[in-house]
């Protein structure tokens, strides 16, 4: 296991008495959000680290009383058995300190930016997108995140075959960072009257929103094309250019949004690219940083198999950890927290062996 870092730790506490004194000071409000924000998240850290400092102070205290001679029978026979429990305390505080002082993703605490497009199996696939789309809408609910739709492309059966949505709520992308890539269905479709088993996919995209500080986007490099937006069938849905289409000149991007206000349309488009270009900046910097992301979880490549739904078995599996769940029907409903927190532990094990192999 890496040792604690000590010097992370007194910064940490150091940083967090200033927050407690400036707090107290009665700043403006804005400052104080941002403050209290900062605090908030600083506060389980350094509760955590006191706790260990106290526990390692006992463990001292305990042990010097076992080393002296002149202590008396009744004392040492106390200590012999609290020295244990106290050891045993501080190692489920060092392993939780080891969780809680990993290098954090810069990303994790913003909006997430969800995509959902129907791959190979036609109609079904589409289907199974929209299955895909309601099951993460459901689990946001579970969290009281908001889920709002920028663009959608229907099936002609049901379902998308594009759908793009932005899920607003504390933490929304760390939870949900792992989701990218493509989602298999195995399942006997309505129509087929021979209950022969169908497979197609979906690839599902999870990107950090960004904000206008994080990518900067000029005017020069965009050209933005308004059209009329349409329904299913091809039939017009109002007879203004109210559909936008933005293309990113210097990478290709091509973002579309279809809603009926031009300018919403507009500022979803933006919104959609300059989180695809953020997310671009972020893959370019972790394939410099070697392999972090790509590590126990894959790399959510869009084109990489992660999981794997089985309808008729009831089964989920998921590639990347060898985890099977027979609860399908569950998870399919929202129910997804167990599989997102062995996904997050499996990368935090592999983000500790690696802090562990270093000098």
């Amino acid at each position: 296991m890496a040792k604690l870092p000590v010097e992370k730790m007194r910064e940490l506490e150091r940083r967090f008495s200033e927050i407690e004194a400036r707090m107290s000071e009665g700043p403006s409000a804005e400052v104080y959000v941002k403050l209290a924000s900062e605090y908030s998240e600083l506060q389980p850290v350094v509760s955590k680290i006191r706790d260990y400092q106290k526990t390692l102070a006992e463990i001292t205290d305990l042990k010097a009383m076992l080393a002296d001679k002149a202590t008396d029978r009744e004392m040492r026979e106390l200590a012999e058995m609290e020295l244990p429990e106290a050891q045993e305390r501080l190692e489920a505080l060092e392993n939780e300190m080891q969780i809680l002082l990993l290098p954090k993703d810069a990303a994790d605490e913003k909006n997430a930016i969800l995509e959902i497009r129907a791959g190979t199996g036609g109609n079904e696939a589409a289907l199974f997108a929209g299955d895909l789309f309601r099951m993460y809408e459901r689990f946001a609910a579970t969290k009281g995140w908001k889920v709002e739709v920028l663009s959608a492309s229907e099936g002609e059966a049901g379902g998308f075959k594009e759908i793009i949505a932005m899920i607003s709520g504390r933490g929304a992308f760390a939870k949900l960072k792992f989701e990218s890539g493509v989602h298999r269905v195995q399942r006997v479709p309505e129509t087929e009257a021979s209950g022969r088993i169908h497979t197609s996919a979906a690839t599902v995209a999870v990107l950090p929103e960004a904000e206008d500080i994080d990518i900067e986007i000029r005017p020069e490099d965009i050209r933005i094309d308004t059209m009329r937006a349409s329904g299913a069938g091809g039939q017009h849905v109002n007879t203004t250019d109210s559909a936008v289409r933005i293309t990113h000149l210097p990478t290709g991007l091509i973002v579309t949004s279809s809603e009926k206000s031009q300018h919403q349309n507009r500022a979803k488009a933006m919104q959609v690219l300059r989180s695809r270009l953020y997310d671009i900046e972020r893959q370019k910097a972790d394939s410099e940083r070697s392999a972090d992301r790509r590590s126990q979880v894959g790399s959510g490549d869009r084109s990489e198999r992660i999981r794997t739904y089985n309808f008729p078995q009831g089964r989920l599996t998921d590639h990347r950890i060898n985890l099977t769940l027979y609860k399908l029907d569950r998870m399919i409903e929202g129910e997804l927290d167990e599989l997102l927190d062995a996904l997050i532990a499996d990368y935090q094990a592999g983000q500790l062996a690696r802090l562990g192999d270093q000098p």
